[in-house]
């Protein structure tokens, strides 16, 4: 196995990759074998935090089309990804390795309220730490949660999973003509309005110099490579000093 190279990295997770073929909920199988990725490069002593969304089971923006206010379907939405921090921790738990579950909004009896100091000490003395409720603002979503908390923890990467091998032009799953970037820049993803990640969350990155990077979860082994620093998906960065 070879090296590290990146020794702390965020991990942006979908609710979706949770829920397995069912298209909805948290599906065991699913959370086991991600929990089991990121046991991997635990143990290969890169210290791992995790933002989960909770799209698998209730979606902020989707509340307008319920009749919902946009403030308290957010805050559903919030609630989702705590249900999916609680079942992603167990699944670590079970596999050894000790964690800790942060969450934005208070919710003491089952999770720690978010303070950075005493995460950035748990990912010191090798937990891994999961960040859930997002920011606990309503109108934020999770992936500036990510970008957020990668930031206050001093992540070297954020990896963003998702379901297709990288950034396109377009939605390759709609448009087979869609091209694939290797790489690209803040600025560029911004212009372009590619879904990288939201807008507030490219920015933040951009702003502080953390690179992203895009790739597909369901490909088994991607997160060890590229803690390995194998080239996989698409790398949003800074643009190359000539």
């Amino acid at each position: 196995m070879a090296e590290p190279v990146y020794k702390r990295i965020l991990l942006k997770l979908s609710g979706e990759a949770l829920m397995g073929p069912e298209g909805y909920g948290i599906d065991p199988t699913a959370v086991g074998t991600v929990a089991q990725e990121v046991v991997e490069i635990h143990s290969m002593g890169v210290s791992v935090c995790i933002v989960v969304g909770g799209g698998n089971i209730f979606r902020g923006a989707l509340g307008d089309g319920m009749g919902l206010d946009r403030v308290t379907a957010d805050y559903m939405g919030m609630l989702a990804t705590i249900m999916n921090g609680l079942a992603l921790q167990d699944a670590l738990e079970k596999r050894g390795v000790s964690t800790r579950l942060q969450t934005a909004i208070a919710m003491d009896a089952i999770a720690e309220p978010y303070i950075r100091r005493r995460a950035i000490r748990h990912l010191e003395k090798g937990r891994i730490v999961i960040f859930a409720a997002g920011t606990g603002n309503p109108y934020f979503t999770t992936d500036s949660a990510a970008a957020l908390r990668a930031i206050e923890v001093k992540a070297e990467l954020l990896l963003k999973a998702t379901k297709v091998d990288g950034v396109y032009s377009a939605d390759p799953l709609k448009n087979p003509g869609a091209r694939k970037y290797d790489s690209i820049t803040y600025l560029e993803a911004l212009e372009q309005g590619l879904r990288v990640m939201d807008a507030t969350a490219i920015s933040l990155c951009m702003e502080n110099h953390i690179p992203i990077r895009v790739f597909d979860l369901f490909a088994r082994g991607n997160i060890r490579r590229l803690v390995e620093g194998e080239i996989i998906g698409t790398i949003v960065a800074d643009a190359p000093r000539g």
